[in-house]
């Protein structure tokens, strides 16, 4: 009877593969990703909690192995600078996270 059972099991698991997620890669401009990121969420902000405040979108981090949501936010305008979005960018080893910081004109 357990030699029936393991013929049984055998033959139930002849189509699976099973090979290791792939994680990252480094490049020298930061971490490259083999997995393409979900699409961008829709967000609803709310008003901005005072005049001068610039809402700042969602994106997709990469932590833990995995893709991870970090939510949109309010933040106060700086003078003489500029918000550069979060983006993922695909190269030929993969996708890399760019943007997600204030730059000068």
């Amino acid at each position: 009877m357990l030699g029936l059972a393991m013929l049984a099991l055998g033959a139930s698991m002849a189509g699976c593969v099973i090979a290791p997620y792939p994680r990252h890669a480094h490049h020298d401009d930061g971490v490259v990703v083999v997995v393409e990121p979900p699409p961008v969420r829709t967000e609803r902000p709310g008003p901005p909690p005072a005049v001068g405040y610039l809402w700042i979108d969602g994106f997709w981090n990469w932590s833990g192995g995995r893709h991870v949501w970090i939510p949109g936010r309010w933040e106060a305008r700086r003078p003489g600078q500029h918000w550069e979005p979060h983006r993922w960018e695909r190269g030929q080893r993969g996708w890399a996270r760019r943007g997600g910081e204030w730059r000068r004109h």
